[in-house]
């Protein structure tokens, strides 16, 4: 979400490098440093540049520039170097807000191999470099990459362990120019001082590279520069860390590096720091050093041991404190729900209110347009059928609201008339089976056989039957001339059945049109709103209609034009004699519905 208030120099660099060619935006990124110089540093200000800055996505642009080829950027490594100097300063002291997630576990580590990989790119740049004067400005801009490397660490100092597990960082440090190896030594010496916890924290396999790397160029660089700062960086591990002056005493990697060590110069400017180092080196010392680890370890154990002990005698107090908790939270979540019904409540009353207000709105409006529509002389009739429908919608809910009233009194009982008819059902169930058990279990009985006398009485049953009810004698001519009135019957009655169901069909036709056409009529707009071929959707395609609708029209005109003393005695039915001339005119300009555009 974009910030309110934004600085308009922000909004105009961000216009620009949304407009401009991908060529032109590393430089008029280069104008964010000036807005940046000028701001006051710590000011509440500032952090509003940043945020804008952030919002607009111009450091996610300062990014990109960097990740690109170094030699496709106008202006070269001058334009490299301050673009790192104004992505430092951005990121330090900036609050990302709701993407807080994406600037910490994306963008920062993504800045700093960015960094690192540009000092590599700088450091190959500097050794394939001929002249003096090129060599000189390729160290001051790896100076400025490194400065602001150090920068974006001294203010996210999460980035600290990401970088010196980085193979670029490693490369760096393995430099043997001696001004680029200087240099990285002294970053990772001010990276130290600023947490060497971290330092613990990495790969061991990253931990022996950079401790291999540092006595390496101990020994074997002839500047003093380097082995000076060398030095301090191995006294610095080995005061912060007891672990790592362990390694380098008992590692079989790091043997004989004491006598190494003793064998220095004694007379040169950092004998005082080796003879720190050389001093705790030695097993005195050393030994010091484990009865002070043991002493940290037995610390540990009975602070452990205390907090068992104390979390066992908590666990056995009265459990007033969590009765109390109970009671309090369920007190707030039922005020909390009260409050929230009583917000509910009033929320739906305004919409209720917004409703009926534009529900009286529209039925105005409807009013009005119907109005405007209806002839004069059925304004009446219309605001009598309204009255009807209004009555019959008040009638239909009082009706609801009563049959409702009245289910609700009666749910008791009906819900136990439910449970009787439940009742009866499961107990007519019962019987049946039980029913259908005995019939299972009767014994067979058998038929019971027929006597000769049943048998005659039977026959003669069935001969005084036949003798009453004879059939009527019928020759087969007689009954094909019936069959084919019969049919012939049939298919008149089907065809007849036919051409009615084509008539409904035509009827319900004509009514959906005629109600079409007056929906459409009752939501048109007036002549004077009208626009556009609107007016042509209303044209009627029946030039009968046309002109009893323009006769109509005409009548109304007159009547209504015509002085009072002619209208005496007239009533508003009377037909009004109009020129056939005046009829004349073409019909396309009356405004009648049902009519399809053609």
């Amino acid at each position: 979400m974009k910030p309110t208030g934004t600085d308009p120099r922000i909004l105009s660099i961000a216009a620009e490098v949304a407009k401009s060619p991908e060529q032109n935006v590393p430089v008029i990124l280069l104008k964010l440093k000036e807005i940046i110089n000028i701001t006051p540093l710590g000011s509440s200000e500032l952090k509003k540049i940043k945020q804008d800055i952030y919002c607009y996505d111009l450091i996610q642009y300062c990014l990109l520039v960097l990740s690109q080829d170094c030699s496709r950027i106008q202006g070269g490594w001058t334009t490299i170097s301050q673009l790192t100097q104004i992505l430092s300063h951005c990121c330090v002291g900036l609050e990302p807000g709701e993407d807080a997630e994406e600037f910490y576990n994306e963008l920062l580590p993504s800045a700093a191999e960015n960094f690192l990989f540009l000092g590599r790119q700088l450091q190959t740049c500097f050794i394939n470099a001929a002249k003096a004067e090129e060599k000189d400005e390729l160290l001051h801009f790896f100076q400025i990459v490194t400065d602001s490397l150090f920068w974006l660490l001294g203010g996210h100092v999460e980035l600290i362990q990401n970088v010196l597990q980085s193979d670029h960082f490693l490369h760096l440090l393995q430099a043997d120019n001696v001004q680029i190896g200087s240099a990285v030594m002294m970053m990772l010496q001010n990276i130290l001082q600023i947490n060497s916890g971290d330092l613990l924290r990495i790969g061991r396999k990253a931990l022996y590279s950079i401790l291999d790397e540092v006595i390496f160029k101990l020994f074997s660089t002839p500047s003093p520069v380097i082995r000076s700062t060398a030095t301090k960086l191995l006294l610095l591990m080995a005061e912060s860390h007891q672990e790592i002056l362990i390694l380098l005493r008992q590692s079989t990697c790091y043997k004989g590096l004491r006598s190494l060590l003793s064998k220095q110069e004694t007379g040169t400017e950092f004998s005082q720091e080796l003879r720190q180092l050389v001093g705790l080196l030695s097993p005195t010392v050393c030994q010091e050093v484990e009865e002070q680890k043991l002493h940290q370890a037995a610390c540990l154990i009975q602070a452990y041991w205390k907090g068992f002990q104390t979390r066992k005698r908590l666990k056995k107090l009265p459990s007033a404190v969590i009765a109390l908790q109970r009671s309090f939270r369920s007190k707030r979540t039922k005020m909390l729900l009260e409050i929230n019904r009583q917000k509910e409540e009033e929320d739906l009353k305004l919409r209720l209110q917004l409703q009926r207000q534009r529900a009286m709105r529209l039925s105005r409006e409807l009013r009005l347009s119907m109005l405007e529509i209806v002839h004069p002389g059925q304004v009446e009739k219309h605001y009598r059928e309204m009255e009807e429908k209004s009555a019959l919608i008040i009638q239909k809910h009082w009706r609801g609201y009563r049959e409702r009233k009245n289910f609700h009194q009666q749910r008791q009982s009906l819900t136990e008339y439910k449970a009787a008819v439940t009742l009866q059902r499961a107990a007519l169930k019962f019987l049946a089976k039980c029913h259908k058990k005995k019939k299972l279990f009767t014994s067979w009985r058998g038929l019971q056989e027929l006597t000769d006398a049943r048998r005659v009485e039977l026959k003669q049953q069935v001969d005084d039957y036949v003798r009453r009810h004879l059939g009527s004698p019928m020759s087969d001519v007689v009954s094909r001339e019936l069959h084919a009135q019969a049919q012939e019957r049939l298919q008149h009655y089907f065809m007849g059945r036919a051409v009615e169901e084509r008539a409904q069909q035509h009827r319900e036709a004509l009514m959906a049109q005629i109600s079409t056409n007056v929906e459409q009529l009752m939501k048109a707009p007036s002549l004077k709103e009208a626009e556009g071929k609107e007016p042509e959707l209303f044209l009627s395609r029946s030039r009968p209609v046309a002109a009893k609708a323009k006769q109509a029209h005409l009548t109304t005109l007159k009547h209504i034009q015509a002085p009072w003393w002619k209208k005496l005695g007239e009533e508003s039915g009377d037909e009004v004699d109009v020129p056939k001339d005046e009829l004349s005119v073409e019909l396309e300009t009356l405004f009648i519905g049902g009519t399809k555009p053609p």
